[in-house]
């Protein structure tokens, strides 16, 4: 689901914001785009409520990354609570271009990508640093901030 879409407190909007700059601090070049699906009935059908997606497009093709976007997906506990902030469980990265799905890296087994063309062991550990930071952002138990 597009990120725009699940902020529903302030302090999920933070948590939302500082997971942009997580990004933009590796990747300074890059522009976010909170809704990267379409809103039309072929692309809400295969809506996931579960996963907050967000994209990062570089101003051309990222030789080093092998892409020119990155599609981020969040893959959160949504609990309905609105005290807490979901629980990240995993995540899902996407090298992109106009051809689609170039490489991808998930939180799971070895967190080593795979594809077609994979991005330089650099850019891989500059990946696994924004996975990290990720998960330290939304721990299992993130009561929200106090309004008043």
């Amino acid at each position: 689901m597009n990120a725009a879409e699940q902020v529903n407190s302030v302090a999920f909007a933070h948590a939302l914001a500082s997971s942009i700059t997580l990004v933009r601090q590796q990747f300074p070049s890059a522009f976010v785009n909170l809704s990267p699906w379409r809103d039309d009935p072929e692309t809400r059908r295969w809506c996931q409520e579960e996963t907050m997606d967000l994209a990062f497009h570089f101003p051309g093709w990222s030789p080093k990354l092998q892409c020119r976007s990155l599609l981020l997906q969040l893959i959160m506990n949504q609990t309905g609570d609105t005290t807490t902030l979901p629980h990240l469980l995993g995540v899902l990265i996407r090298g992109m271009t106009f051809d689609g799905e170039r490489w991808r890296l998930a939180t799971l087994g070895d967190w080593q990508p795979t594809g077609q063309h994979l991005p330089a062991p650099g850019q891989i550990d500059q990946l696994h640093s924004i996975c990290r930071d990720l998960f330290a952002l939304f721990p299992p138990s993130s009561p929200l901030l106090d309004a008043s």
